[in-house]
C-alpha cells in the first residue's frame, strides 16, 4: 500500500495519501483530481532523528494524558451534581 505525496494543480496543496489499487486520489482541500505526483525522499533514520521522534512522541502523549484527566474530571463534575 504506497503512500504518495501530491501536488494540487488547482489550489496548490500538497499533500500525502495512500494510493489503494487503481483509485484516483483527490486533493483533500478542493476535492480536485488533476494533481501532479512529487518525488519523495526517503526517510533517514539516526539516532538523532529517533531521539527527536521519541521527544515528539512524548509530549504528544503527555498532552493527550492532560486532556483525557480533564475531560474525566468534567465528566464525575457534571454526575456529581
Amino acid at each position: 500500500m504506497p503512500i504518495y505525496e501530491y501536488s494540487c494543480e488547482a489550489c496548490g496543496h500538497e499533500f500525502e495519501t495512500l494510493v489503494l489499487g487503481e483509485t484516483e486520489p483527490e486533493c483533500p482541500s478542493c476535492q480536485s483530481q488533476d494533481l501532479k505526483r512529487l518525488l519523495s525522499l526517503p526517510t533517514v533514520h539516526s539516532s538523532s532523528t529517533r531521539a527527536m521522534s521519541m521527544r515528539a512522541a512524548k509530549k504528544r502523549d503527555k498532552a493527550q494524558a492532560t486532556e483525557r484527566v480533564i475531560e474525566q474530571r468534567k465528566y464525575e463534575q457534571s454526575h456529581n451534581d
